[in-house]
């Protein structure tokens, strides 16, 4: 038996089909370090249209986890995507270096008591040490940034620029010092954002305290009744019993009926929907005597239970009617609607009791109470208003309360002196912040669209941002008070750009170390230096100034300076938020165009991450046993908009999808062996109808993924990509064109045309994936034939697919139609092979029976239709013709009927032929093989 393999064109490449990804990934990671690939991006993108994704900082603290990978990830695919569509898209990652986290962790190593420059500097230290930990971790997931130039909040420069936009803002008039109550940490020694508290349950004393009427006659008027013959107590219901020491006020709803109950010795004073409930939690019998509105008993005082003061009735809309009993108990200097209404009722600030000092310990004067911790005190004061006969109940409830986030510890809200940027200033221009952050809100681009419902609704009801902080680690507030007004100085806004140029020089240590006289001189004595820090969220929120247009000069000349700001939901109170109110604050708008949020990590059963379960999913890790490709590719498949289920089998379907798209390249890439784009290209004209196709398909395609990358649906690019190299390519194309490729003349226009073909599909799928699988593209890239640069992300989408035109008799709809009849024939196939009716495609001879039109259709194919349906013949008779053994298919208008081949079998081209065996000279094949390997070639139209 002759080999005749010598004469096949046999796919051969150097693409290996085992990825080996975990040891692959780092040596393209020397490859671009070598090459210098980021700033050949920046050279090679230089002079396009800009595009400016601005990194939101991840803190400087700990290891990057799966939420910092996906997030990383989708920058980095949006980048790519947008570089590939021919802008230029900078990536400047960058960090948040300042903050009660990073201080949390040095004084957990080295203590409390240190000095506070000692503090600053230990801080400075282990920012820098994590930062260099998290940017190797986002390196090994193949991000393209500027690493050896992030930017760092902790940067002299960038602390000089966070100063100068407090300067911008003080200017404008929205930075005031006021008394509010804020979120207090005592083991902080701090106020904290929102977005540093979290909720945990909490074991409380719940009581319910009466206090008694200081005036009754008002309130026998109030009733409509005559006289009060028995002592009358209004009660309340509270689970903070040491917030008592500090009521000052009695609050009900405006709306809501009252009710006087007889219950024997007294009269109780509650709602009247909640008397009954009120009572059985008593454990009392009673009669309501007289029915009040809440606007009736407006000002009346009532006695506090413990000490010689009033406590009046104030009117508030808040006041829940659901449970307790229809009245809150008043402590101004501890709750933010408490302060808020006191101060309605012309309380000033002054008035506004505050027993309760920053580490949680009563000061020492208050009487009964004085030195003791609050927590501690509950039980004392339980005792106290039982020994005045004030207390009617007490129990123990569970219950959500506010929860430090950093050390786990239940805190406070406490009134302290703090710097604010005011929500509803009405400044110059005639407008206030609120006002400013809710227009740019309508103009911002939102993806998902519900983001934009979130923010609007926490910026229409947040209050005044309190941004200063009490820490050693932080941008300082650069102000000088003056020690008897308590006034800024009146050169503050100049004075702080003097802070900001020290700063410049030295860090943050130049305002602390500063002595007053140097900038004040003779007016140093008045005034007084203070050392409250900003708030971490200022820090980050202001990176559009001092970093956009400061330290990197990113942002675009005009209007919001980024296109893009992009986090997790979270963000939305965090992040997204501060950025909005400084840059409305500072330029009037928002400083970006457009916020893109994805959802948290959680397993496949939609649990949140947790250690103690067992279910983390540890990037690291799957960097090291799959590779960053497998974890970028799971990033694109799965929805962001909503919670992103991870876990190794999850992961493991991503492996199984990348080696099909892995396949299809390396078949493309082995099955262009020989081939010279600069010389062997066949002119589209030139070139079979089902290369034309495949390559106008190509591009319909690449128009659909132009479109979803520019959306930020990277699911949808997932799915076509990988949907192209499933159906039309794996399922149709690649398998019908083996034959052509193996058995044609090397050099032969059917061959050279399929080549034409995959070459440009290569092209384009390449780029295709590029956003995604970086990794595998530039190995991709570095094995396609032809001349080219050094890396995939140096060019644009692949313009070199050549389009059918509409009218095209051989078009996308007429191939739709092959496609689903090569499927009615696969599925008859598989159905004969499980019968042992035939063996391999090859062996069968089929004959389709059609109606008019589609027989029609299928004929314009010739002799070229078995290679389409990849079998050794393939005949069409009118559907009127079929016999009974003929099975109907799913396509309307077909039969099928498909007989096991009685020639023998090429032993070239494997087709069973009548012609084989009847050639002298090559006995083993049949003519058309014969014709390939020593005539012109045979002729091929269509496939």
């Amino acid at each position: 038996m002759t080999d005749y393999k010598s004469t096949l064109n046999l796919p051969q490449t150097a693409f290996p089909m085992k990825a080996g990804l975990p040891n692959r990934e780092p040596q393209m990671l020397a490859y671009w370090d070598s090459i210098n690939l980021y700033q050949k991006m920046r050279q090679a993108s230089e002079g396009r249209p800009r595009f400016i994704l601005h990194d939101g900082p991840p803190y400087a603290n700990g290891d990057i986890h799966i939420g910092h990978a996906v997030n990383k990830i989708i920058k980095d695919i949006i980048v790519r995507s947008k570089t590939l569509s021919g802008f230029d898209a900078p990536y400047v990652p960058g960090w948040d270096c300042h903050g009660l986290p990073i201080e949390h962790r040095v004084e957990v190593k080295y203590g409390k008591n240190l000095p506070a420059d000692k503090v600053r500097e230990l801080c400075r230290d282990y920012a820098t040490q994590q930062i260099e930990g998290q940017k190797a971790d986002f390196i090994r997931l193949g991000v393209l940034g500027e690493w050896d130039n992030p930017y760092k909040t902790m940067d002299f420069a960038n602390e000089a620029g966070i100063v100068r936009a407090l300067a911008k803002m003080v200017e404008a008039g929205f930075v005031f010092q006021g008394l509010k109550p804020v979120n207090w940490c005592f083991d902080c020694g701090s106020a904290l954002a929102e977005a540093e508290v979290e909720y945990q349950d909490k074991q409380s004393d719940a009581i319910d305290v009466g206090f008694t009427c200081a005036e009754p006659e008002k309130l026998a008027q109030a009733f409509g009744v005559d006289a009060l013959s028995k002592p009358v107590q209004m009660v309340i219901w509270t689970t903070t019993p040491w917030t008592i020491p500090g009521n000052q006020a009695l609050n009900i709803h405006p709306e809501a009926e009252y009710a006087l109950v007889d219950v024997g010795e007294r009269l109780l004073l509650v709602a009247e929907s909640l008397a009954e409930s009120a009572l059985q939690r008593y454990e009392l019998t009673g009669e309501v005597i007289a029915r009040a509105p809440g606007t009736a008993l407006e000002n009346i005082n009532f006695k506090h239970p413990i000490y010689e003061r009033m406590a009046p009735v104030y009117l508030a809309d808040y006041v829940e009617l659901d449970s307790g009993t229809g009245v809150v108990h008043s402590a101004p200097a501890y709750g933010e609607d408490d302060f808020y209404t006191c101060l309605k009722y012309g309380m000033h600030q002054d008035e506004i009791l505050r027993p309760v000092q920053s580490n949680g310990v009563f000061e020492p004067e208050l009487e009964f109470f004085g030195g003791q911790f609050i927590w501690k005190a509950n039980a004392n004061i339980v005792a106290k208003l039982e020994e005045v006969g004030a207390l009617l109940k007490h129990e123990s409830i569970q219950h959500s309360y506010m929860h430090c986030w950093r050390h786990k510890t239940p805190l406070i809200y406490r009134a302290t002196a703090q710097w604010f940027v005011g929500m509803d200033t009405v400044v110059e221009q005639g407008d206030s912040l609120r006002e400013r952050a809710l227009n740019a809100i309508e103009q911002t681009q939102f993806t998902p669209a519900w983001g934009q419902a979130r923010l609007h609704n926490m910026i229409a009801g947040r209050p005044d941002w309190c941004i200063s902080r009490q820490r050693n680690w932080g941008v300082p507030i650069p102000f000088f008070l003056h020690k008897v007004t308590g006034e800024l100085h009146p050169r503050t806004v100049e004075l702080m750009e003097a802070v900001a140029q020290r700063i410049e020089q030295s860090g943050i240590e130049a305002w602390f170390k500063l002595d007053a006289v140097e900038l004040l001189g003779d007016e140093a004595p008045d005034y007084e230096k203070i050392s409250d820090t900003l708030d971490v969220w200022f820090d980050s929120g202001t990176t559009h100034w001092h970093v956009l247009r400061g330290s990197h000069s990113l942002g675009h000349s005009e209007g919001p300076l980024a296109d893009l700001y992009l986090e997790g939901s979270d963000q939305h109170r965090g992040w997204f938020h501060s950025s909005l109110l400084t840059g409305c604050a500072i330029d009037g708008h928002a400083p970006y165009r457009g916020l893109l949020t994805h959802g948290f990590t959680v397993d496949e059963k939609g649990r949140k991450m947790s250690k103690s379960m067992g279910n983390v999913i540890a990037p690291q890790e799957v960097t090291g046993t799959l590779g960053a490709d497998i974890l970028r590719l799971w990033v694109s498949s799965t929805d962001y908009a909503s919670e992103m289920s991870v876990s190794q089998t999850i992961l493991q379907r991503s492996a199984d999808a990348y080696r099909r798209i892995r396949n299809t390249a390396r078949f493309l890439l082995a099955n262009l062996n020989g081939f010279d784009p600069a010389k062997d290209c066949v002119e589209p004209e030139q070139m079979l109808a089902l290369d034309r196709w495949v390559m106008d398909a190509a591009a319909r395609l690449q128009d659909e993924i132009d479109s979803s990358y520019n959306d930020y649906r990277f699911h949808s690019v997932y799915q076509k990509v990988h949907n192209f190299c499933v159906q039309e390519l794996g399922g149709f194309y690649l398998d019908i064109i083996k034959d052509r490729q193996y058995t044609t003349g090397a050099d032969s226009l059917p061959r050279r045309s399929c080549q034409t073909a995959l070459y440009h599909i290569a092209e384009a799928l390449v780029r295709w994936i590029a956003p995604v699988l970086s990794f595998t593209a530039d190995e991709i890239w570095q094995n396609l034939p032809g001349e080219r640069n050094e890396s995939v992300m140096l060019n644009t989408w692949y313009a070199g697919l050549p389009r059918l035109p509409e009218t095209a008799a051989l078009g996308a709809s007429y191939w739709e139609q092959v496609m689903a009849v090569k499927d009615a024939v696969n599925k008859e196939l598989e159905n004969q092979r499980n019968a042992k009716a035939v063996g391999g495609n090859l062996q069968a001879e089929v004959t389709l029976y059609a109606d008019e039109q589609l027989a029609q259709l299928l004929k314009s194919l010739g002799n070229e239709l078995r290679f389409v349906m990849i079998t050794s013949t393939a005949d069409v008779q009118p559907l009127a013709s079929a016999p009974d053994t003929a099975v109907a298919t799913d396509v309307a208008g077909l039969r099928v009927h498909i007989l096991k081949s009685v020639h023998s079998k090429c032993g070239r081209c494997w087709h069973h032929l009548a012609d084989v065996g009847s050639h002298a000279e090559h006995p083993e094949l049949c003519g058309r093989c014969i014709e390939n390997i020593e005539g012109q070639g045979e002729v091929r139209h269509y496939a």
